[in-house]
Parts: C-alpha cells; sequence; structure tokens
C-alpha cells in the first residue's frame, strides 16, 4: 500500500514522522480503501498519572488529491494532582501552521519548529522501541 503524505509548506516535519505513519498503518494491516480522513492514536498502554510512562499522541491527516495532508499531531499528558486528566499539551495545527504548548499558549514561529523538530525526534525513537499500540480510524 502506498500512501504518499506531503510536507506542510512553512511547518515541515522530520521524514521519519512518515515512516511512522506508514508502517503504522501497515503493521495494522489496516485497509484505507476510499477514506478521506485518517486518525491514528498512539498509547502505551502502561501509561498512568501515578506511574508516568510514554504520553499518547493522535496524528490527524486529511486526503487531498492523490496524497495525505498532515491536519494536526498532538501530544497528551496527565495534569492535576488529585483528580489528574488527560490533557493536550503539545498541540501542532499544520493547517495554521502554529503549535502550542499547554504551559506558555502559541509558540512564536522560530520556537514552534524546534519544539515540533524535538517533539517528532523524540516521538519517532519512542515508536521505534515499540511502546505504543496504535488503533487506527478511517472516516
Amino acid at each position: 500500500m502506498a500512501i504518499k503524505i506531503e510536507q506542510v509548506p512553512g511547518l515541515s516535519v522530520p521524514e521519519s514522522l512518515f515512516d511512522v505513519i506508514v508502517n503504522a498503518i501497515t503493521k495494522q494491516g489496516e485497509s484505507i480503501g476510499n477514506a478521506s480522513e485518517l486518525t491514528l492514536n498512539f498509547r502505551d498502554k502502561d501509561y498512568s498519572a501515578a506511574a508516568g510512562g510514554f504520553h499518547p499522541v493522535e496524528v490527524r491527516l486529511e486526503k487531498r488529491g492523490i496524497g495525505w495532508e498532515l491536519i494536526y499531531i498532538t501530544d497528551f499528558s496527565y495534569q492535576g494532582r488529585l483528580d489528574s486528566e488527560l490533557v493536550k499539551e503539545i498541540d501542532v495545527c499544520f493547517v495554521i501552521k502554529r503549535v502550542y504548548h499547554m504551559l506558555v499558549g502559541w509558540l512564536s514561529e522560530r520556537e514552534g519548529k524546534e519544539l515540533l523538530t524535538l517533539f517528532v525526534t523524540n516521538f519517532v525513537e519512542y515508536y521505534n522501541t515499540g511502546c505504543y499500540q496504535v488503533t487506527i480510524s478511517t472516516e
């Protein structure tokens, strides 16, 4: 199955992220058929507020012509002391070409690109350890 993912001009990501996405879809044996939207959820089954672990990550793609375009990639983490809840820690919106971090809000272009590169590089390394279970939803 050939899946072509386009870089978003102005907010590019390491190609290794595309390799992870294609690998995850291929490993799942998912048929994307006539889907126009894909959502990939990467979860560490042992991640919890108490024990920590690898943050859940969600990636959204939409079909554009003959290829796919990144819409967002979001990193979630547990926040709060007593009643911890899963919240967006890092949110990369490729549509508006902006990067958000829960502690500082929307980042400048330079800071956003730096955080995006660090985030994606770490995520790819974590994925390669086999720590994530992947689910894929199609629309």
